[in-house]
């Protein structure tokens, strides 16, 4: 099964170390995040990596090279304006395949094992998301859950930015920019999303806050 991961966007919100760094090249005690989920797609066995690219990009490719230093293999899906999630995924879909594949979000920082991952996705089901419990720091969840199925919005539990899609997903998604959530939405109206709660630990580097929190020692201990 190959994996892409998202790593197009400006990080606005981390300004101003996003004016010369890439979001996910960000170091979190002392490793940049995309070489750490590198490494935690490669010790579960998947080995085919795509990684979309826009902002600074010459620098993650410069990182990165074909993926060869960490035993996988990357190619590149190259955006020439920034295309958001939706958008960036459908650009990348020739790299993926006709098969599901795994999608993570390049600005998080988790424990999450990728060997736990339920990877098969049954007839009725075109995406199968990760979430875990609301933080304290959060109004709102995203979902909510009953069993092993997303029910509706709302709800207590968040988005992890891990997924299994099914290319079908994105049938009939929009042409150019679009955010992923929204092709998200209109799966759930159909019941078309199973879950999977993920009981670690995770954070979501979406600001200067969050990064703080985990920049010099990543989790710290319990």
């Amino acid at each position: 099964m190959k994996a892409m991961i998202l790593a197009a966007g400006e990080g606005r919100r981390l300004a101003p170390l996003t004016h010369r760094t890439p979001k996910p090249l960000l170091p979190v005690a002392g490793v940049p995040l995309l070489i750490r989920q590198i490494r935690q797609l490669s010790r579960a066995g998947y080995s085919d990596i795509v990684i979309n690219l826009h902002h600074l990009s010459e620098q993650i490719e410069a990182s990165l090279g074909d993926g060869s230093e960490f035993g996988v293999t990357i190619r590149y899906s190259r955006e020439l304006e920034l295309l958001e999630t939706g958008g960036g995924i459908v650009n990348a879909l020739p790299l993926l395949g006709d098969a599901p594949f795994i999608l993570l979000n390049g600005d998080i920082f988790t424990d999450f094992d990728f060997v736990n991952l339920a990877t098969a996705l049954t007839d009725d089901t075109l995406g199968h998301l990760v979430v875990t419990e609301k933080p304290a720091n959060r109004d709102q969840g995203d979902f909510a859950i009953s069993e092993t199925r997303i029910t509706k919005r709302g709800g207590k539990w968040v988005y992890c930015g891990i997924a299994v899609l099914d290319p079908r997903l994105f049938i009939n998604a929009p042409t150019g920019a679009f955010s992923l959530r929204d092709v998200y939405f209109s799966a759930l109206q159909k019941n078309q999303l199973s879950v999977q709660i993920h009981a670690g630990q995770w954070t979501d580097i979406g600001d200067l806050k969050a990064y703080a929190a985990v920049r010099d020692e990543g989790f710290k201990k319990k």
